[in-house]
Formats: C-alpha cells, structure tokens, sequence
C-alpha cells in the first residue's frame, strides 16, 4: 500500500495540472468576452469606427454641399454723428439774443425759427430803406409836377429830363436799399409793411439751415452773439444718417474699398442689422497701433443710433465663393490641431478622414481639401466618434 500510495501521486499531480490548465483558458476566454465593443469595434491602424444599430441611431448624418461662402472681415468701433450733415447755426449778423425757440433733443424743419436777435444792422439798413422810399416818393412827385408844367408851356424839357433823371437814381436807390433788407431775412410782405408803416423791426429770425435734431444749444437771452463766434448759439445733425468710425488692423487694409456694403449691430439692439457703405479711408496707418482708419454711412432712418455707441461691423470685401461645406459640428479639432470628419456610406462605419477647412457663416463650414460634395459625414455624433476612437488607440 505504500508503493502504491507514491504511484499514484504523479496521476493527482497531472489532474491538477489540466485543471488549471482549463481554468486558465476559461479566463482568457472571459477576460476577452469582457473586453470593450469600443476595442472590437475600432480600427487605429485604417482609422474607422463600426456601430451597432443602437448606436448608429443616436447620429445623424448629412451629404457634404457646395455652399456659398462670402468673404468677410469683421472690426470694432463706434457712432458718431455725420459730420457732413452736421451744422452750426450762426447769426449772419452780430446782436443781443432776444428769444429762443428750441432746446437740445428736439426736432426742427429747415426754416423753423431758431432764436432771434436785436440787430443794430438790420435798424440801419430798415433806416436806409425808409429813406429811399422817401427820396422816391419825393422824386416821383417831382417829375410828375415838371411834366405838367411842360405841357402847359411853364417848363423846360430840361427840367423834365433832370426829374427823370433823379427819380430813376431814387428808384435804383429805393431797390437797392430793399435787397439789403431782404439779406436780413425779411420777405417782400413785411420789407412792405415796413414801408407802409414807416416803422423800422430791429428783431432779426435767425432760421434753421436743414432739417434735423437739437444737438447742442448755447444761446441764452440777453447773450450778444457775432457771426463765426464759437460755440454756435446752435447745433443741428441730420440724424437719418450716422457714421460708424473703426481702426481696423494693418494686414487687413488691403481688402477694403470704398463703396463696400457694411452691416453694423450695436449692443442696444442686438436683433438689429443696420447697413450703409464705407466712405472713407485712412491715407495712413497709424505708427502705434498699427491700424488704419475706415469710416462707413450708415441709414438710420428711424433715429435709433446715439453717437458714441460701442459697433462692430462686417464688411465683404470679396465677391462670394462656392465651395464644398459641412454643418461646423461635423468638424473635430483633434489633439493635435488636425481637423477631421468621419465619412460613412452606410451610416455603420465611418472612416476618419483630415481635412482642410476656411471659413465658418450660419453654421456651416468651408472644406478647401479633403472631401467632395455628396459624401456623408456623421454631423451630431462627431465628437462620439472621435471619443471612441481615441480611446481605443490610447487603451
């Protein structure tokens, strides 16, 4: 029994041995039946990624299109008021302000009037009118009497010829002194009036020079204001245009050109696109910042903007280009700043794909190399794909 005790052992330790041979194999077995789907599902060494039909659900799937892109260039400025449709309303001749009609924030019709003056130069030249009608008048009687007189044979022609002769220098005069009232403003009706009632009105009407709004006021009654004396008693601003002013950087001057169609938001109204058309452009660019004036037209017809308003605008400089384009979630920047896409024909596998891109409008973006127009790419989803793939060449 002892011998045979020691026979059998080599039996025993070869029935271990299976046995954890055969254990050893169920593990491997599990332990790859465990493995991820990811791991089976993913290919590092052709890039693609396979779904399962759950999976393959949750994308969604869009042909690459040719789309029109506009080339475009963007900057950040500010409104102002159109200075050419700015002006300062002046007295055309010194004298005390007497009245005023108006004050800052309202709005004014060209001829409304602005303020008035008591002029000492319109009571000279009202003077001097009076006293040409007064000389005409006497005149007139004059050559009416010496050609009266010829014809009954108590005068001269002589005579007559001198009456004409005044009568027409006191008419000139009389013409003469009436346009120098008119200058002052006044019309026919009241230069008559005047006449009539041999009264001269000291009160010049200093009238609004365009339509517009208020934009500064420094006349006050009793304030003696002269022609071309700043500040003007008066500011107005045709407000239906403004000007949006930018500094735009130097490598961009080159593509702008006057005429160029502007679209401006400002923060006040985010909803709103305003449009004009730039203007005008720096003839220099400045030496400390590098940057080049550029000033836009905009319409403003309803008088929403306010100068110094923060803007930015968008100007196309370049006529629009057709290009093959994909909605912008369909492109991944990976790691390295490659930018992909994951091409499928079955909407199961989808092959990763590099690509070069340009620019990015309303959503879509512009594919300059590495795809055609028709093929389909994974849009929602792309990112999932990406995920997925990275972690099988990491795993």
């Amino acid at each position: 029994m002892k011998y045979a005790g020691y026979a059998a052992t080599p039996v025993l330790i070869g029935l271990l041995a299976g046995a954890w041979l055969l254990t050893r194999a169920d593990g491997l077995d599990s332990a790859r039946a465990s493995q991820p789907a990811a791991a089976r599902d993913v290919n590092v060494e052709q890039q693609y990624v396979e779904l399962n039909d759950k999976q393959a659900t949750t994308l969604k799937i869009m042909a690459a299109e040719q789309r029109s892109f506009r080339t475009l260039k963007n900057a950040v400025g500010s409104i102002d008021f159109n200075q050419n449709m700015l002006v300062q309303a002046f007295t055309t001749n010194p004298g005390r302000i007497v009245d005023t009609f108006f004050n800052v924030g309202d709005e004014v019709k060209a001829g409304d009037t602005l303020f008035t003056i008591d002029s000492p130069d319109l009571v000279q030249a009202e003077s001097s009118l009076l006293a040409a009608a007064g000389v005409l008048e006497l005149q007139t009687r004059t050559l009416a009497r010496v050609r009266q007189l010829l014809k009954t044979g108590g005068g001269a022609q002589k005579d007559v010829d001198q009456a004409t002769s005044d009568q027409q220098t006191a008419e000139g005069n009389y013409k003469a002194a009436r346009n120098a009232v008119r200058i002052f403003g006044k019309s026919d009706e009241e230069i008559d009036r005047i006449v009539a009632d041999r009264k001269v009105d000291s009160i010049l009407v200093v009238p609004s020079p365009i339509s517009g709004r208020i934009i500064a006021r420094n006349a006050a009654t009793g304030l003696y204001v002269q022609p071309g004396n700043a500040p003007a008693p008066y500011s107005l601003a045709d407000l239906s245009t403004m000007w949006m002013v930018a500094n735009v950087i130097e490598t961009d001057a080159p593509a702008y050109r006057i005429g160029q169609p502007v679209e401006v938001r400002v923060p006040a109204y985010p909803a709103e696109v305003f449009r004009g058309r730039v203007t005008t452009l720096g003839l220099n660019i400045d030496p400390n910042s590098h940057r080049q004036l550029v000033r836009s037209v905009i319409d403003d017809p309803q008088r929403k903007l306010r100068a110094g308003m923060l803007a930015s605008f968008t100007i196309e400089t370049e006529p629009p280009k057709l290009s093959v384009g994909v909605p912008s979630e369909a492109i991944v920047r990976e790691g390295d700043g490659t930018m992909t896409v994951w091409v499928t024909s079955d909407g199961r596998r989808f092959d990763r794909r590099s690509v070069k891109v340009g620019m990015e409008q309303d959503g879509w973006r512009q594919i300059l190399d590495g795809l055609a127009a028709g093929e389909k790419v994974a849009s929602t989803g792309a990112i999932f794909l990406s995920n997925k793939f990275a972690n099988a060449a990491t795993g």
